[in-house]
Parts: structure tokens; C-alpha cells; sequence
């Protein structure tokens, strides 16, 4: 399936984790089955928006939620593969709702991290 099914599934678990349901009391929650549930949280399900808002409401999250990929505690990988794309695009939603300055300043510090990591004078800016 796609990245972005991937990503909303893994959302869904964390948020499920953090209510501490089974997949069986969200199922059940939510009037879907557990099968459908675990399908999702793999992103192997295509989810609907029926199926989205009920599983909001059970877990009793803003819709909203369910797209904050910034907050996944861990990165969905597909497969046994992780790929360098997911992780840039989880840096991507981390920085999206940030200002300009505190992008640089991200910018600035990842630079020099990366000029201390190689072993580089960094620039001083």
C-alpha cells in the first residue's frame, strides 16, 4: 500500500496505545472488525473517511489527529524496509507547522552537527 496509508495506520496504533485498547476494544468501539483494525494499523487497509471518523470518535481524537505524523513515536517501516524518504518526510511534518526562524535555527543546528559528526570546522553564521 502506500506511504501515506503506512503513516495514518501507525498513527492510529499510537493513538490506540495511548488509550491502552487492543485492537479488539477499538474494533469494538468503533463497530469494525479487529481483522479491518489490524489492517489499517499495517497500513494494508485502504481506510475510508466512515471508517476514519469512527475511529476518531472511538478513541475520542480529533479527525485532525489522525495526520500528525510528526508525533509517531517510531516510523512504520514496510516490510523490514525503512526508508530514507520516511524519515526526511517525518522531518518535513515536524517543521511544517514551525516558523521560519525556528526552521534556520533546526537548519543551523543540523549543520553543525553534521560539521562536528564529520569532522569539519561548521560555518559560523
Amino acid at each position: 500500500m502506500s506511504d501515506f496509508l503506512t503513516f495514518v495506520g501507525a498513527r492510529i496504533k499510537q493513538l490506540r496505545m495511548e488509550k491502552g485498547f487492543s485492537q479488539a476494544q477499538l474494533a469494538e468501539l468503533a463497530e469494525l472488525q479487529d481483522s479491518y483494525i489490524g489492517g489499517v494499523e499495517r497500513g494494508k487497509r485502504n481506510i475510508s473517511l466512515n471508517s476514519l471518523e469512527k475511529i476518531m470518535l472511538a478513541l475520542e481524537a480529533d479527525p485532525a489527529e489522525a495526520f500528525k505524523f510528526g508525533v509517531l513515536d517510531e516510523i512504520p517501516d514496510r516490510n523490514g524496509k525503512l526508508e530514507k524518504k520516511d524519515v526526511l518526510d517525518l522531518h518535513i511534518s515536524l517543521l511544517r507547522d514551525r516558523s521560519l526562524p525556528e526552521v534556520k535555527l533546526v537548519q543551523r543546528m543540523v549543520r553543525d552537527m553534521f560539521d562536528t559528526y564529520d569532522g569539519k570546522p561548521g560555518d559560523k553564521v
